[in-house]
């Protein structure tokens, strides 16, 4: 859009001004860093990952990190046009990644303010202190074309953790259960959903954390509860400034963090684990991801995302420029796994409409549900729709059209207007945290659930089959709904607007997984 004087916004970028006590202008001389997303190189990019799905895996020849930044990284004119602004308004160009078409620039909050043509003022929200910005963000004219994205100017918190703690679990308020609380350690779960025999040998699994931390000791502990020697390997890198920063408190982000990587390193305890730790913005969170992706140092081959926020709450851009990393992802041969929310249909959105939680929207990333399961031993007895103390998210996306994946579903929306787009989740496993997983974190044994153990349990689930078959497997959704004998089909429970069925639903998706009879599908 055209905002006159030669200057247009960048589309996509408008927002409102955040929900809070609003405290003035920022500081002028505040430090601010944005990233600014870069046009690719070549449009065609979702062709490629196109092509790869209607491939078997076998057949699938995955780009290389250098192939990918050659064919779609962004274009060295480009990144010396940025170089040209940011020198035009006293910015300092940082880190530039061509693979990402990411470009880092640092500044005064009074010069960020004059390049993209915003004000920048405080806000006191329950989340504490933010830093915001109403409106679009603009750039010179002649920039616009190479700029989809510019984030960093607003710092309001992007996403939430998606795990719930059990009734008995510390200091959480009391829900009483549906049935008597049972949990299961996750060698148990394994066992119970037929994962293929695997260690995960040969796999990097990458977690996405926006806050919070482990301590070496617990995670030492809890392995060793679970009798696996030697404990995975685990690595923290830490992205913007944000590293592993544990706060003791078991029910803060501590709790995320130690539960994702006690299900992903005890059903892959061969794999190497990797927490990327970012802050939690919307640049914070896009820089996380492609620094997971684009790792040189750390070969990922499968993420593992439990944060995230209602689709409705992120600009444009900024899920845009996220599926462009997720595309990317699947390029390379990384399947991304995220966990579609703990708060059912209305994703914890009030304005009573039915809501979808991103980055499980992104048709490219696999969209993990949640149920309520009840076993005898390791047969199960029952598994429903989790909705109880929390419930499971899913829905029908407003950004994103309806996949090719999906187009015999054709996912309607309970909104008015019954729209059609990318349905969530993809698959799901039991979240509820009155039939959860026992962890240890912050030198405490509880029960925790959510849509974010199923994500990193998926992930673990993945790294045994692509050790198995010796071979990477993104994009995976063609392969999975192509495979719905594949999967525990729940049928019961809803997760308010939406109800489960026979086959694919807004609540559970294909259902939770039987991995024996993934693999089988797979090998074929």
């Amino acid at each position: 859009m055209d905002v006159g004087n030669g200057w247009v916004a960048v589309d996509g970028s408008t927002r409102e001004w955040p929900e809070g006590n609003d405290l003035g202008p920022v500081s002028p001389t505040a430090p601010v860093e944005v990233t600014l997303v870069l046009r690719a190189s070549t449009s065609q990019l979702s062709d490629h990952v196109a092509s790869l799905a209607v491939q078997r895996p076998g057949q699938r020849q995955h780009l290389t990190r250098a192939e990918f930044q050659d064919q779609f990284g962004a274009a060295a004119d480009d990144i010396e046009l940025v170089r040209r602004f940011a020198a035009e308004h006293g910015l300092t160009v940082g880190d530039v990644t061509p693979a990402a078409r990411s470009v880092v620039l640092t500044g005064s909050a009074a010069q960020m303010a004059e390049a993209f043509g915003v004000e920048l003022r405080s806000y006191r929200t329950p989340a504490g202190l933010v830093r915001g910005r109403q409106g679009p963000v603009s750039v010179p004219d002649w920039l616009g074309p190479r700029v989809e994205g510019v984030l960093g100017l607003d710092t309001r918190p992007q996403a939430q953790p998606h795990f719930r703690l059990m009734s008995s679990a510390p200091q959480a308020e009391f829900r009483p259960a549906a049935a008597p609380a049972q949990s299961f350690s996750v060698p148990e779960l394994a066992q119970i959903y037929r994962f293929p025999e695997g260690t995960g040998a040969g796999q990097t699994i990458a977690i996405i954390e926006l806050g919070g931390g482990y301590e070496p000791a617990d995670l030492a502990h809890y392995f060793d509860s679970v009798d696996i020697s030697p404990a995975p390997g685990v690595v923290a890198v830490a992205v913007d400034g944000i590293g592993n920063t544990p706060s003791g408190d078991p029910n803060s982000a501590d709790g995320e963090v130690g539960l994702d990587i006690e299900v992903a390193g005890a059903l892959a305890p061969a794999a190497q684990l990797v927490v990327y730790f970012a802050p939690n913005t919307d640049k914070g969170f896009l820089d996380a991801v492609n620094a997971a992706v684009h790792d040189t140092v750390h070969d990922v081959s499968v993420i593992s995302i439990s944060w995230g926020g209602p689709e409705s709450t992120w600009t444009a851009q900024a899920l845009d420029a996220m599926e462009a990393v997720f595309l990317a992802a699947s390029a390379l041969g990384i399947s991304v796994f995220c966990a579609s929310g703990d708060n059912g249909s209305a994703d914890a959105a009030t304005d009573g409409r039915a809501h979808v939680d991103f980055p499980a929207s992104s048709p490219t990333a696999v969209a993990c549900g949640g149920t309520t399961l009840r076993t005898n031993g390791t047969t199960i007895t029952s598994e429903t729709v989790w909705n109880g103390s929390g419930a499971t998210g899913g829905g029908v996306s407003e950004h994103f059209d309806v996949p090719a994946y999906q187009v015999t579903i054709d996912p309607t929306s309970a909104n008015p207007g019954a729209g059609h787009g990318r349905g969530v989740p993809d698959v799901a496993a039991v979240a509820d945290p009155d039939t959860g997983y026992q962890v240890f974190v912050d030198g405490t044994s509880f029960t925790v659930g959510g849509t974010s153990a199923v994500a990193p349990l998926w992930a673990g689930l993945t790294a045994r089959l692509q050790q198995v078959l010796g071979q990477r497997l993104a994009p995976l959704h063609p392969h999975l709904y192509a495979a719905t004998n594949a999967f525990n089909d729940i049928t019961e429970g809803n997760n308010g607007a939406y109800q489960a069925g026979p086959g694919w639903d807004p609540c559970t998706g294909l259902g939770s997984p039987d991995g024996q009879a993934i693999l089988t599908t797979l090998s074929d």
